[in-house]
């Protein structure tokens, strides 16, 4: 049950079956089996964790080409904001906007400066709607996953905005429309993405029916053949800037909220961590809060797989960087443009549901949780699952067996053994 193209895949020749993955994946999404890791698409969220941890390459993201510029006549690049992140002595943003013209773009627009008209429509949306308060930020596709098919109460939580990304391909699309004259199929709206996540929000948009976006490039694809084409000289340019400290500010765990101008929010990254909060959030045990920031990857976006900077260096460039910008370069100035609000309802996913209906789901569970006591509670992962009742579920399931724990197979061979010798 997805209804998701996913951009993390496996590339099987170059799994060694080891267990790496499968203790790190966040929704107990991988299997090794037969020597080879398997990914649960309809458990995975694309949060990456499986491609930082693996040590042999062998998960990978879908990302398009940079050759797929030669597929439009005209071409806009969608920065992230944490891109400006991955360069060292930047400045000035101006330096690497022009390298993206040198590169091949015809245009860009900042993703941090539809990042700033958000926070604009953050602020007017808490303000005019009180009631939904604390409301969770809907920026990361991997947290927005995980709520959908973990966090059903959640999802009426979530900010009906949608995405900067996705305002920034809107809105570039048009003024491109309007420079060039051109039909919509000969303009190519590339988003320059951080993570996988965002990657999958492209093909399976949030609370819209598709997006603007038409490609989506890995930043750190595009990092390598930046580095030639960025000249100081261009530091002070305006010609193509737009975004200003709140916008870039975006790039980095506590950005977000910072543009809310409130200090009544909570800011989490890392998903464990932001698994904590949720749970907190469906308990009820965080109050009085106007919002909930959650970054799956620990720095925000600047942690992200598909980065070449280090986090934590990238977190002190960005501070750096926004030192000496104005406050916010985009504003909405009273006028809000079309389709910034969810046209499309965001339905929970049960994809951890275990039978058709919730009796025979009680009854599967009990199944559960016997085999469960009945193996070793070491959660080894040798068995291939990352826990031992992950296992138990997965005998319940009809996909594994009890003795594909080594542990109740060597009791198993030990009475064989024992029986044959008293014959």
């Amino acid at each position: 049950m997805s209804d998701f193209e996913h951009s993390v895949y496996l590339d099987a020749e170059k799994c060694k079956g080891c267990i790496n993955c499968i203790k790190r994946c966040p929704t107990a999404a991988i299997r090794v089996r037969g020597g080879k890791a398997h990914i649960k698409k309809e458990f995975c969220i694309d949060c990456g964790e499986c491609v930082r941890v693996c040590p042999h390459h062998a998960k990978k993201t879908k990302y398009d080409s940079l050759d797929s510029l030669n597929d439009f006549k005209y071409k806009v690049a969608l920065p992230a904001p944490s891109f400006y992140a991955q360069f060292n002595n930047v400045t000035d943003t101006s330096i690497v906007l022009k390298a993206l013209i040198r590169l091949g773009f015809d245009d860009v627009f900042e993703v941090a400066a539809a990042a700033e008209m958000v926070s604009e429509l953050t602020r007017k949306y808490i303000a005019d709607h009180p009631e939904g308060k604390p409301y969770i930020s809907t920026a990361c596709p991997s947290v927005v996953r995980l709520i959908r098919v973990r966090f059903p109460s959640l999802i009426e939580r979530l900010l009906p905005i949608i995405t900067p990304a996705d305002l920034a391909a809107t809105l570039a699309v048009k003024e491109a429309l309007k420079k060039t004259g051109l039909e919509r199929k000969d303009i190519g709206i590339f988003f320059i993405s951080p993570c996988p996540a965002k990657i999958t929000a492209v093909s399976s948009p949030l609370g819209i029916e598709k997006s603007e976006i038409d490609r989506v490039l890995a930043i750190k694809k595009v990092y390598t053949k930046m580095l030639p084409l960025m000249k100081m000289e261009d530091a002070g340019d305006t010609e193509l800037k737009r975004a200003g400290r709140i916008g870039i500010s975006w790039g980095k765990s506590g950005g977000e909220v910072s543009g809310l101008l409130t200090d009544s929010y909570i800011a989490a990254d890392g998903i464990e961590n932001v698994i904590k909060v949720l749970e907190d959030l469906e308990d009820g045990k965080i109050s009085n809060m106007d919002f909930v920031e959650l970054n799956s990857c620990i720095g925000g976006c600047v942690g992200g797989v598909l980065q070449v900077e280090n986090p934590y260096v990238a977190k002190t460039k960005l501070t750096k960087l926004r030192k000496y910008m104005p406050v916010a370069g985009s504003h909405l100035d009273g006028n809000i443009p079309e389709n910034v609000y969810w046209s499309k309802e965001v339905e929970f996913m049960p994809v951890f549901r275990l039978g058709a209906t919730p009796l025979e789901s009680m009854e599967m569970m009990q199944k559960i949780d016997a085999i469960a006591e009945n193996l070793p509670g070491l959660d080894c992962g040798s068995c291939g699952a990352p826990t031992c009742h992950a296992l138990a579920e997965d005998i319940v399931r009809g996909v594994a067996n009890e003795r594909d724990c080594i542990h109740l197979l060597k009791k198993y061979l030990h009475k064989i053994s024992s029986d044959l010798n008293l014959l």
